[in-house]
């Protein structure tokens, strides 16, 4: 059973259609990649799954229950996490009370020992604890974003391009924290990503979204192997018969 659908989502502002029919579904403890250009519709899907947005049409089901018309705050109770593009932090309040705040939608309210836990995960936060996040570098932020989310004990994590600005290092340490979370924690994470390459090598399946469109989907490892992906997302411009290159040809999906 998948632990979230979406069926022909369709969204517009005015002229301007950033969502044409999306359907997309992955079952429990998996990682999912979501990869497209710039544009292409990946934070408009992001925001109508979150409540931020509402769709023109379609359905958007978790756990087995239609959340196309709740709030954020609902939705976010039911045991969605998300970070943003840019983290969304609370820039004055030190990494530990940022992570405090992560666990508000939790009754148990003892988030001690799920701290300990990010702090593992992420031994820099550690030594920055009581530091104020408007002083953290920008892969630190991403780091307590992440880990903030995760202190909800979310049921799935929506990434926003997390390896947005960073360096190729700090991309390859956040993918491998990514894998970590899924299998140590049993999370299961949506993995939107303008970088094609850190997303098929951490994601178990993905979707490839162009202009509102999902033009292709299958396993990663699939993916990574199809010749469209190579040329149009992975940067693989083999030479041809005659030195013709075949990233110049037309891409073959619809």
């Amino acid at each position: 059973m998948s632990v979230l659908s979406a069926e022909k989502l369709k969204k517009s502002f005015g002229a301007v259609t950033a969502a044409a029919n999306i359907s997309l579904s992955f079952d429990a403890d998996t990682v999912v990649g979501l990869i497209g250009a710039n544009g292409a519709g990946k934070t408009t899907f992001l925001n109508m799954v979150t409540g931020y947005l509402k769709p023109d049409s379609g359905r958007i089901v978790f756990d087995g229950r239609d959340i196309g018309g709740l709030s954020p705050r609902q939705i976010a109770r039911l045991g969605v996490s998300r970070s943003f593009q840019i983290p969304q932090l609370f820039q004055t309040l030190s990494v530990r009370d940022n992570l405090r705040m992560g666990a508000w939608t939790r009754r148990d309210r003892d988030a001690a020992q799920d701290m300990e836990q990010v702090f593992a995960y992420f031994p820099i936060l550690g030594q920055f604890a009581h530091r104020q996040a408007e002083y953290l570098s920008g892969g630190q932020q991403q780091m307590l974003a992440i880990g903030r989310a995760l202190m909800a004990r979310p049921k799935i994590m929506l990434l926003d391009e997390p390896s947005l600005g960073l360096s190729p290092k700090l991309v390859s340490e956040i993918g491998e924290i990514i894998v970590k979370l899924n299998r140590e924690q049993g999370v299961t994470i949506l993995l939107v990503e303008q970088n094609a390459r850190m997303a098929l090598d951490v994601a178990d399946f993905g979707y490839v979204l162009e202009n509102g469109r999902i033009v292709m989907e299958d396993t990663t490892a699939r993916l990574r192997a199809a010749t469209d992906i190579q040329e149009f997302y992975l940067g693989m411009k083999d030479q041809g018969v005659r030195g013709r290159r075949r990233w110049k040809q037309r891409k073959t999906w619809r």
